[in-house]
């Protein structure tokens, strides 16, 4: 599909035109969608529509190829409307006070906001909308898990990036967030600069 066939379109695709995307048949999107893997809605005609958001992160939670095309299609229209915004959580107050100093000598531009409970990170990424969620794991209140899974389960959250940093050792931990979506899995002790390396990987900046 050319990026003139995406600029024509509407905001939604079909399951056959979500096929030609992923590079499968039109029965495994369709398979993808009755299997509530890739969120989508009916129209009155019974046929399955994708808007590109729903798209670019079932896409990006599958570590497929994601055309440069439908990138830009679920960029912001206006980037300084929606500057990157940081909440960073970790119950540990030394280290989320420290490491968000760190962070906004690498993002001077950027929102950062704090939160040192799972409570407290559900009720920011309501009230912020963060578009860049750092997150450990191992939180009092609700943890970090539970947390991923609520963000991905609900739009009140947003679309946030989630950043793991954690000093949990088990790979079993590991592999539940990269189930979750989770692209970027640190563990402690954190090297700043590499988180900043990750954000900016993430958010083109």
């Amino acid at each position: 599909m050319s990026k003139k066939d995406f600029e024509e379109k509407s905001v939604v695709f079909s399951a056959l035109e979500v096929a030609k995307l992923c590079g499968v048949v039109n029965q495994t999107a369709i398979n993808w969608i009755k299997g509530n893997h890739l969120k989508a809605y009916q129209t009155p005609g019974g046929q399955f529509r994708v808007y590109p958001e729903d798209l670019y992160d079932f896409m990006m939670s599958r570590n497929m190829r994601i055309p440069e095309e439908l990138k830009e299609l679920c960029k912001p229209e206006d980037p300084e409307s929606s500057p990157l915004k940081i909440l960073f959580v970790d119950d540990d107050e030394a280290f989320n006070s420290v490491s968000v100093k760190l962070l906004a000598k690498h993002f001077p531009d950027a929102q950062i906001f704090q939160a040192f409970d799972g409570f407290e990170a559900g009720a920011k990424m309501v009230e912020k909308q963060p578009n860049c969620l750092i997150l450990d794991i191992g939180l009092p209140g609700i943890d970090g898990l539970r947390l991923c899974s609520r963000i991905r389960e609900s739009d009140a959250f947003g679309k946030p990036e989630i950043i793991v940093v954690t000093g949990l050792e088990d790979d079993d931990t590991e592999k539940k967030c990269r189930d979750l979506g989770v692209r970027y899995y640190f563990k402690k002790p954190l090297v700043v600069s590499e988180l900043a390396a990750a954000i900016g990987e993430a958010f083109n900046c």
